[in-house]
């Protein structure tokens, strides 16, 4: 029998996503072949500790995992000769675990915004997903817009930058500055450019709402964009590989609320996904490999899901770009691999193969 592939999975971290983070990795652990892999788990807490736990997937996905007794401090150590994880024996000494290949299923800042991913390429350890540089790119929304629009693949909804700092001198020139750059027209949206699952995202009706949409957004982050309000069909593409990423069907978002926030896409029972079957054959194979394309544009590897808005005109619009999509049993990338004929558990090792077929430097 061969020997079986040790994998390391990440979840949780220093992120608004923590909890999202963790029933991912619950998912991806009740989907997983056992039979090839030996699995290691790595839980980060809120404060930034990492702990071993074997805990089960039902005690990862409630957070109840942190008080496992069984938890042991571990981490992955940028020394190439490592080649693993260090965990702690309980005698004041660590002991070696070796990794083939990380899954990181950690979604959002300190997670997928290039950050672990720096860490794992130092250590020279395969992992799932894009690498340093992409992951950082494509996690910040003003840096996907920018370089989007220089190669021209597809169209963006108009948005100026505001940052804290400037913000806090002079809120009020701030302010007009959004007011003259979109004429006064609204609605507008207000995302913070580096967070994930709609967090900190508002929808602003009214001039005297910008402020505090502005104060909720850097919040989360110190660099917030104020978008224009694009009015279509949310639709969504999940894209897998390499040199030769391929797209999966086309997933469309019905949203609970009145646009797909948090409490849309984990609490709100009433929102849903479904796949789009109405299009015309040539609009499909559009957006399809608009999808591929902003893919290769921002450099990423392994996985990403593309968002889209679908106006009446026909025209496709981006909205955002995740490298790190969520893997909850309600996430739209595993189901829309699926729908395309490649099941979640072959799903998983179809990501783990592309990670060990890259090299770092």
């Amino acid at each position: 029998m061969a020997e079986k592939i040790s994998l390391v999975i990440l979840f949780g971290g220093v992120s608004s996503e923590h909890e999202v983070s963790c029933l991912s990795a619950a998912s991806v652990l009740d989907h997983i072949d056992k039979d090839r892999y030996e699995i290691n788990v790595i839980g980060i807490t809120k404060a930034g500790d990492w702990f071993l736990t074997g805990s089960p997937a039902g005690r990862i996905s409630d957070g109840s995992w942190i008080e496992d007794g069984g938890n042991r401090r571990a981490f992955i150590t940028p020394d190439r000769s490592v080649g693993g994880i260090m965990a702690a024996t309980g005698d004041g000494r660590y002991e070696r675990i070796r990794a083939d290949v990380v899954f990181p299923v950690l979604h959002g800042r300190n997670g997928e915004d290039g950050t672990v991913q720096g860490l794992l390429q130092m250590s020279g350890i395969p992992f799932v997903g894009s690498g340093t540089a992409s992951s950082a790119a494509s996690m910040d929304k003003a840096i996907t817009k920018a370089m989007v629009k220089q190669s021209g693949v597809v169209d963006q909804a108009a948005c100026c930058v505001i940052h804290s700092s400037v913000y806090e001198r002079d809120c009020d020139a701030e302010l007009q500055r959004i007011t003259d750059f979109f004429g006064g027209s609204l609605p507008l949206f207000v995302k913070p450019a580096n967070a994930g699952s709609s967090v900190g995202i508002s929808k602003v009706k009214a001039a005297d709402d910008l402020a505090k949409a502005l104060e909720t957004a850097f919040d989360e982050d110190d660099k917030v964009l104020v978008e224009e309000a694009i009015t279509g069909r949310e639709i969504e593409v999940a894209v897998m590989g390499n040199d030769e990423p391929q797209a999966s069907c086309i997933g469309e978002i019905f949203a609970a609320n009145e646009f797909y926030d948090y409490n849309a896409k984990y609490e709100n029972s009433m929102s849903r996904t479904g796949i789009v079957r109405d299009l015309a054959p040539e609009k499909e194979t559009e957006i399809r490999e608009k999808a591929v394309r902003v893919y290769e544009v921002m450099g990423c590897e392994g996985l990403a899901r593309v968002d889209f808005f679908l106006e009446e005109s026909g025209r496709v619009v981006l909205n955002e770009l995740n490298t790190l999509p969520g893997f909850t049993s309600i996430s739209m990338y595993p189901k829309l691999w699926e729908e395309s004929g490649i099941p979640y558990d072959r799903l998983i090792d179809e990501l783990i193969t592309l990670a060990l077929g890259k090299h770092y430097k």
